[in-house]
C-alpha cells in the first residue's frame, strides 16, 4: 500500500475521533479502495465495532439516467436512509472520501434528469448533522483521473504526483505532528469565529465582480470553525481541509445576485461553470449557468428549503488552499480556498432555541463558491453601523 493513503487515513480516522465500539460508515467512489483499506486498519486499531463501507459507482447511475423511467429518479431505497439514521441512533461514526475517481461519468446526459437523482446524498445525511448525533469527517482522495483533472497540462503520472504534493500541504501531513497541527490551526478558526461571533451582526453584504448579495442573519446567530462537539460532547473535525468560519442565515432575508467563483461539482462529478443566482426574500429565483444550470434547479426543487440558504461562510488568504490557486474540481477543497455560501439545510445548533425553528431545513445542502481577493465582505450592525469584515482576502476586523 502508498504509506501516504495510510498517513492520510490516521488523520481521517483522528479527525472523526472514533471510538471503540463504536460503528464507523465508510461512504466513498469506487476507485477509492486503497484509501478505504488504511481507513479500516486504522479505525479497527482504535477499536472500531464494525467498519461498513458503501460505495457509489456514478456509471451505474448513468445507466439510470439513460435508460430508467424518468418518473422514478428521484426513488431511493428507504435502506439508504435507514442506514444513516442507525449511525445517529446508535451514536456512530462516518468518514466520507471526496474527489472523482470518473471524469464525465455523466457528459452528455440531461442535466435536468441528473440533478432528480439526489444520490450519492441522501437527504437523512442533514438530519443526522442538525442533531449532532454522528462524529464524522470528510478527507480528499487522491485518485489518477481526478489528478488529471485538476492539472491537464501534466502527463498522467506528473499530474498525479502533484495532486498528492498538493493534498499533503493543505491536509498539513507535512507537519512532524498533523493532529497537533490541525488542533493549532483550529484554534486561529474558533478565534475567528468568536470575534464575528461578538459583533452580533444583523446582516452580512458581499460585494464583487458579478456579486451585490445581502444575506440576513437571525438574532442569536454565531460563528463556528469546523470544529464540532457531537450531543453527547465529544470533538470531532468534520472538514479536512477546513479554513472556513460560518455562519446559518436568516432563510427569509437574502437578496440580490451572485456570481460563482469557482466551478461547482456535485456529489455525482456534474461540474456546474459559470453558474449565476439571483436571491428575491431569501429564495433562489433565477439559477443560470454556462452549462449544466438544470441539475442545479432540479436539486433547488428538492423541497421547500432546498432554494434558499442554509450556510454563509468566509474564508481568508491565509489559509493553505487559496494561495495554491489551483481549482480542485471539489467542494471541499474549493469551499476552503474562498468564502462560501450554501442551498438547503442550516445548522440549528449556531443559534439560541427560539431561533432554532427559522433555520431552513432542507434535504440537500449545496455549496458554492463566491469569493476572491476582489470580494468585500461588510457586516451591518442592527443600528446600521456597516463595519469592513473581509478586503483583498484580509481580516478587517
Amino acid at each position: 500500500m502508498d504509506e501516504r493513503f495510510e498517513a492520510l487515513a490516521a488523520l481521517a480516522v483522528h479527525g472523526a475521533n472514533v471510538q471503540a465500539g463504536q460503528v464507523v460508515g465508510v461512504a466513498a467512489f469506487l476507485g477509492q479502495d486503497e484509501l478505504v483499506h488504511a481507513v479500516a486498519v486504522e479505525a479497527y486499531k482504535r477499536g472500531a465495532l464494525f467498519v461498513d463501507v458503501q460505495y457509489f459507482d456514478p456509471l451505474v447511475k448513468r445507466a439510470r439516467i439513460e435508460h430508467a423511467d424518468p418518473e422514478t429518479l428521484d426513488f431511493v431505497p428507504s435502506w439508504y436512509g435507514a442506514r444513516i439514521d442507525a449511525l445517529g441512533e446508535r451514536r456512530d461514526a462516518r468518514i466520507n472520501l471526496a474527489g472523482i475517481t470518473h471524469p464525465g461519468a455523466l457528459d452528455g446526459l440531461d442535466p435536468a434528469l441528473a440533478g432528480r437523482d439526489q444520490l450519492p446524498y441522501v437527504k437523512e445525511v442533514p438530519k443526522v448533522v442538525s442533531e449532532r448525533t454522528t462524529n464524522w469527517s470528510i478527507v480528499p482522495c487522491a485518485h489518477p483521473a481526478w489528478a488529471k483533472l485538476v492539472h491537464p497540462e501534466l502527463d498522467d503520472d506528473a499530474a498525479y504526483e502533484k495532486l498528492w504534493e498538493e493534498l499533503w500541504h493543505v491536509l498539513r501531513l507535512d507537519a512532524d505532528d498533523p493532529a497537533r497541527a490541525w488542533d493549532e490551526r483550529m484554534k486561529t478558526l474558533r478565534s475567528n469565529a468568536a470575534t464575528l461571533a461578538g459583533h452580533r451582526f444583523d446582516a452580512i453584504e458581499l460585494k464583487g465582480p458579478g456579486t451585490d448579495l445581502t444575506v440576513g442573519l437571525l438574532p442569536t446567530a454565531t460563528w463556528w470553525a469546523a470544529d464540532f462537539t457531537t450531543v453527547d460532547g465529544l470533538r470531532h473535525m468534520p472538514n479536512l481541509p477546513t479554513e472556513e468560519v460560518f455562519t446559518t442565515p436568516d432563510p427569509e432575508r437574502t437578496t440580490g445576485h451572485v456570481n460563482a467563483t469557482t466551478p461547482l461539482v456535485l456529489g455525482d462529478g456534474t461540474i456546474i461553470r459559470g453558474l449565476r443566482m439571483r436571491f428575491e426574500n431569501g429564495r433562489a429565483v433565477e439559477i443560470d449557468a454556462d452549462e449544466n444550470a438544470e441539475a442545479l434547479r432540479s436539486k433547488a426543487q428538492l423541497d421547500d428549503g432546498a432554494s434558499r440558504l442554509g450556510e454563509l461562510a468566509l474564508v481568508d488568504r491565509e489559509g493553505r488552499i487559496g494561495p495554491l490557486r489551483t481549482i480542485f474540481y471539489n467542494t471541499l477543497l474549493d469551499e476552503n480556498a474562498a468564502s462560501h455560501i450554501a442551498l438547503g439545510n442550516g445548522f440549528p445548533f449556531l443559534v439560541e432555541p427560539d431561533d432554532a425553528p427559522r433555520v431552513n431545513t432542507s434535504g440537500m445542502h449545496v455549496d458554492f463558491m463566491i469569493g476572491s481577493d476582489a470580494l468585500e465582505v461588510t457586516g451591518v450592525t442592527r443600528d446600521g453601523e456597516r463595519v469592513p469584515i473581509l478586503r483583498g482576502g484580509a481580516w478587517q476586523i
